[in-house]
């Protein structure tokens, strides 16, 4: 079964209106934000990661959903399968510095064992407080496509990794830890008409926001900010990091300018996801990024 159609099901139970029709990161119940994001050994992470890193990538992706809510951090629900002793205390040694570096405290949450040799399965709710809230329906034509953050990093490390065990770098510092933006998302959500995080890849990100708006979306990929490492790794291969994905960077919809964001693109009436590139149309790749399934 893939996502789609998973989702296609789940969306036939009774749902509370906070869920937004299952179609958000993050349900909306009052002025509470609600989320919840797992990681498994393989998918999300490499089994030779640092269990610190992992500790600290599993409260850094669920705080960026509430970032994408313009949320305020409450706390956060922790779900940890048990395996081996020293393992376990590296994690939860790890996860008590990520929580206090982003400044979140441990509600509670449960444990499980797993049968030996079992990838790893760990979990994390994470609950906010946000006085505005946007989803990714509200887009409009004529709106500005903007991006906070940069594009590729976490792509990058990942693949340096892949072909090296032992990398280090700024870019495997993206895969392994990266940063979830809390004050831009508070800042950005009053004006946002749409926003969510980025990190199933910039494009199919992109994608969801238009198919949830009822709108088509427009991308310059010139215009789609790089860091210099991540410029320097991907060369002219844009499409590669649009679609890598566990970025983390804030895409948003918005009338007029946007301060601390750059404008890639533009929305329009219509359905779907059209790209340029030099000024001319760009076919849209074969895969606009990950998706479970």
């Amino acid at each position: 079964m893939t996502e789609t159609s998973l989702l296609a099901m789940l969306r036939r139970l009774p749902l509370h209106p906070g869920a937004r029709g299952l179609a958000d990161d993050a349900a909306v119940i009052g002025d509470l934000v609600v989320t919840k994001d797992m990681l498994v050994e393989g998918v999300h992470y490499r089994a030779d990661d640092p269990p610190g890193d992992v500790a600290w990538k599993l409260v850094a992706v669920n705080l960026s959903d509430l970032a994408a809510k313009g949320a305020v951090p409450v706390g956060v629900l922790s779900g940890i399968t048990l395996g081996d002793a020293a393992w376990d205390r590296a994690f939860v040694e790890g996860l008590g510095a990520a929580l206090t570096r982003m400044d979140v405290p441990l509600l509670g949450g449960d444990t499980v064992a797993a049968p030996a040799r079992q990838a790893r399965v760990l979990s994390l709710t994470a609950i906010g407080r946000s006085a505005h809230a946007p989803d990714r329906a509200g887009a409009v034509a004529g709106d500005g496509v903007w991006l906070c953050g940069t594009i590729g990093d976490a792509g990058a490390g990942l693949r340096m990794l892949e072909r090296d065990p032992a990398a280090t770098g700024p870019l495997v510092a993206a895969y392994r830890r990266p940063t979830p933006l809390m004050a831009d998302g508070q800042r950005l959500a009053a004006t946002a008409t749409a926003m969510m995080d980025v990190s199933d890849g910039l494009l199919i990100d992109a994608a969801r926001i238009a198919e949830a708006s009822g709108v088509a979306i427009d991308i310059d990929l010139d215009m789609v900010p790089l860091s210099p490492a991540g410029s320097a790794f991907w060369g002219d291969d844009v499409v590669g990091a649009a679609t890598a994905g566990d970025d983390y960077a804030l895409l948003l919809t918005a009338p007029g300018a946007v301060a601390g964001a750059v404008r890639i693109g533009s929305v329009r009436a219509g359905t779907g996801l059209r790209l340029t590139r030099h000024g001319a149309p760009l076919a849209l790749p074969q895969r606009l990024g990950w998706l479970h399934g």
